[in-house]
């Protein structure tokens, strides 16, 4: 069952993803959260925000990235942020449920990778000396 697939633009609750995911049918629950760290080994220099934008088409692609994921038994929650984000604030939050611990750290891993390869949305590093580089733009 997919509980939650969306983009916001509003900080991310990993508490509500868990809670979109937990059942009397679940036996494990897995997490992730994709934050933004200080550095980037590609560029030279502080990385003090990242501005992530979004196609119109994310939330849609999101919703079917989640179906890619479900299955009987499972509860799928996964939600990207988008617009500014500072050092620590998390990015990306995503919650598996299954009966037992394997599945869902595999779903939950799969789910992350299939977002991070697949969802249109691009990333500006904000550096500390006012300098920008694009991330994911072609």
């Amino acid at each position: 069952m997919i509980a939650l697939a969306a983009m916001s633009e509003a900080p991310l609750s990993l508490a509500a993803h868990v809670d979109a995911v937990s059942g009397p049918r679940a036996g494990a629950i897995a997490t992730f959260i994709g934050t933004v760290r200080d550095h980037d080994p590609s560029v030279t220099g502080e990385v003090v925000g990242l501005d992530y934008s979004a196609h119109p088409s994310a939330a849609e692609v999101i919703a079917a990235i989640a179906a890619r994921h479900d299955a009987p038994d499972l509860t799928v929650a996964v939600t990207h942020r988008i617009g500014h984000l500072s050092v620590g604030e998390a990015a990306i939050v995503a919650a598996v449920s299954a009966p037992h611990r394997r599945e869902a750290l595999d779903t939950v891993s799969a789910l992350v990778e299939d977002v991070k390869a697949n969802l249109p949305v691009w990333k500006r590093e904000v550096l500390a000396d006012g300098s920008h580089t694009w991330v994911g733009v072609v």
